[in-house]
């Protein structure tokens, strides 16, 4: 009586399991997911289950099939693959990029299915950023980057100016998976460095930097002083007269009165002792040979009159008697 009920019970546990593998309760397990290029990788069940016969594929390609302790090898991966045939888990060696996929396991005896997927990655190598050219024109260029690597595989990429990754905004385009950056009517901010990164779940790698010459100006001219605000000044003043701009490369500068060149060059106009026919508008002229673009600024100084030397010892010999006089009248007597 005991042993028929220990029968019926096992044949009771046998159908439970049956009806579990049946439901999907079983799972594929990876050893390693994502792999790497050349990782051996066991796809093992889950709960641990004893199998009989069964088949892997991957996709709708057989690996291989098994019944009892024999296994048979398909071609494609002979000498790369082999199954447990006891648990029914695949050991794949030496796995590729192409070995990334859904891998199914089927058996009838227990009967189940069950799948699961990997993901093969090269990693990445040498990355590398290149520039269509790296002398450029503020606002009539464009500057187009290239980051490429040796190897890798189901590249991502990320894009760093300077510091800070890459802002995207009006004229910044990223084409080819975004492997490619133009920068179409570069500004002055452009100059970088520039710098990718490519990456996949596997690795990662980041280019050198690179950096643009971004030719501009002239704009933003100043003209000071004496290194004032004013522009006025007293007749035998000495001017140091001093200009301004934003340029690359530096601008080349020159000087003007009242519309006319006078010979001087560079930041520096300077006058020594002016006189009142020296007041009028004076001007200094930029240009910059690599954008051929120029600029000037303008401010008119004034030079006060003052009276001569000779004038103020004229009014003094006018004013002589009438201070004799005062002091003739201060020594009479009172009484007088």
């Amino acid at each position: 009586m005991k042993k028929k009920s220990e029968g019926r019970l096992a044949i009771v546990w046998l159908a439970l399991i049956q009806g579990v593998l049946a439901s999907g309760a079983v799972e594929v397990k990876p050893s390693i997911n994502p792999a790497v290029v050349g990782d051996s990788v066991t796809l093992s069940l889950s709960p641990l289950t004893n199998l009989r016969s069964g088949s892997w594929a991957v996709g709708e390609s057989l690996i291989l099939t098994w019944v009892g302790d024999q296994q048979a090898v398909f071609p494609a991966h002979s000498g790369r693959a082999s199954v447990n045939v006891l648990t029914g888990a695949l050991a794949l060696n030496s796995v590729t990029v192409a070995d990334s996929g859904v891998y199914v396991l089927q058996s009838s005896n227990p009967e189940l299915k069950a799948a699961a997927s990997i993901a093969v990655f090269e990693p990445i190598s040498n990355v590398t950023l290149r520039a269509n050219r790296t002398q450029l024109v503020e606002l009539s260029s464009s500057a187009v980057f290239t980051c490429s690597v040796s190897s890798g595989s189901s590249l991502s990429f990320l894009w760093m100016n300077a510091s800070a990754e890459l802002q995207r905004r009006d004229g910044v385009q990223l084409t080819d998976g975004n492997a490619t950056l133009t920068i179409a009517n570069v500004t002055r901010h452009d100059r970088g460095p520039f710098r990718c990164r490519a990456f996949n779940p596997v690795s990662h790698g980041t280019s050198d930097r690179v950096n643009l010459t971004i030719s501009y100006g002239p704009d933003h001219m100043a003209l000071t002083v004496n290194g004032q605000n004013t522009t006025s000044f007293d007749a035998g003043s000495n001017l140091t007269v001093l200009c301004s701009a934003l340029s690359h490369p530096p601008a080349q500068l020159r000087w003007a009165f009242r519309g006319q060149l006078v010979n001087t060059t560079g930041p520096l106009l300077q006058r020594f002792n002016v006189v009142e026919e020296q007041s009028g508008p004076y001007s200094c002229l930029a240009f910059n040979n690599h954008t051929g673009m120029n600029s000037s600024i303008t401010a008119r100084i004034e030079i006060a009159k003052t009276s001569s030397r000779s004038e103020q010892q004229a009014i003094n010999v006018m004013l002589l008697p009438l201070l004799l006089l005062v002091e003739l009248l201060s020594l009479l007597p009172e009484k007088l």
